[in-house]
């Protein structure tokens, strides 16, 4: 009876990791710097293509190792440009990538979850519920079948993927350790060669979590607020229970000061019509982050199915960027991208397995909900 042997997948290895691999089976260690070039600078998966390594080496890495990325279902192009990708993933769910051109820009929104361990209640990613973790292949794994897509190989410095950022779908910090593996590999020169400054990791607020982050990596951070005080956040927000906002400004401030450079906390502010869209609102935030270096994205709620909020009028946004300007904030409202593709911020569902049963609930409310049994607000606290 013979055994299978299970492939170490060469994908999701840091530089360190892969130098240890290549020690592991008795070859030196330059043979790590050789075959990353070749997986993530031209974006092969044949060992017979890599021809500056020798073909007994090639024959080894055959029946030991595989390049393997997640499987592409689909990928679609907006009207403006966007394009969104949905890759199936080893648990069987499909999670989604989204780039977004803007001028010499461009930004790959990538996913950390199948689906997501938080309820955030104006998020359809949420609604979905929770299958699992990705691994650290299968998050690279969306930069390299996206960099791919573009004819971006071999890597040049004119590249199409200039920014990632991780705020796809999930919480990346419950996602840690594969998480700063792939980041690792974003910035390193032998993977993709991107600027600290410009690889972005948002979270809701997983507070020991950032403390950690700082002693791994120094990328850029984003927070995603929604709401300038503790109750509404409570709400919005529900790891807000956990980390209220006083103990989560502080990490952050502890991450930012870490990095030892002028470099600023992005704060995400989804504007929800008549939640937290107010002049009381913007007033409040005001008073929140005065003493933090921070620039403002004011992010006008892009609507999904029975979600039981809407996008505030132009005026009302304009009213509260306004306000905040005045008060000396850089802020800019992030401009609706890949609508017509479900691609916009907040929409992404992908297919989740989902083992936590949120959206089985969810989907019980919301025809709960479209008898006239139950008040919309009660759909809101789901």
């Amino acid at each position: 009876m013979t055994t299978s042997t299970v492939k170490t997948n060469l994908l999701g290895l840091t530089q360190q990791e892969m130098e240890k691999f290549f020690d592991s089976i008795g070859e030196k260690r330059f043979r790590a710097g050789q075959v990353m070039k070749w997986i993530h600078h031209f974006g092969v998966d044949d060992f017979d293509a890599m021809t500056n390594v020798s073909k007994a080496l090639r024959d080894k890495l055959k029946a030991i190792a595989e390049v393997r990325g997640p499987e592409v279902v689909s990928e679609d192009i907006s009207s403006d440009g966007t394009r969104k990708w949905v890759v199936r993933v080893a648990s069987g769910s499909c999670v989604e990538t989204v780039y977004i051109p803007q001028g010499k820009r461009g930004t790959l929104c990538v996913s950390s979850q199948a689906g997501c361990a938080l309820d955030c209640s104006f998020c359809s990613t949420g609604k979905q519920g929770f299958n699992s973790n990705l691994t650290a292949a299968e998050v690279i794994g969306q930069v390299w079948i996206a960099n791919k897509s573009f004819g971006s190989v071999p890597a040049t410095v004119d590249r199409a993927i200039t920014n990632v950022v991780m705020m796809g779908m999930g919480e990346p910090l419950l996602n840690f350790d594969n998480v700063v593996a792939a980041m690792h590999l974003m910035m390193d020169d032998l993977g993709y060669g991107i600027s600290k400054r410009r690889v972005t990791l948002s979270t809701s607020g997983v507070v020991p979590m950032i403390d950690e982050l700082s002693k791994h990596i120094d990328v850029s951070l984003a927070l995603s607020l929604h709401a300038p005080n503790d109750a509404l956040r409570n709400q919005l927000v529900p790891i807000n229970k956990k980390y209220p906002l006083k103990m989560l400004l502080e990490s952050c401030q502890r991450y930012m000061s870490s990095l030892g450079e002028k470099r600023v906390l992005t704060i995400e502010y989804t504007l929800l019509k008549d939640i937290n869209d107010k002049v009381e609102h913007a007033v409040e935030m005001i008073e929140l982050l005065k003493h933090i270096p921070c620039k403002i994205n004011l992010i006008p709620f892009n609507p999904f199915p029975h979600s039981g909020y809407e996008r505030p009028s132009n005026n009302a946004i304009r009213r509260f960027q306004d306000q905040l300007h005045q008060a000396g904030f850089n802020v800019t409202v992030r401009t609706t991208r890949g609508e017509d593709i479900d691609a916009a911020c907040g929409q992404l569902v992908g297919q989740v397995l989902d083992r936590t049963r949120r959206s089985e609930r969810y989907i019980a409310v919301r025809e709960l909900s479209a008898t006239d049994d139950m008040p919309q607000s009660a759909v809101n606290r789901t």
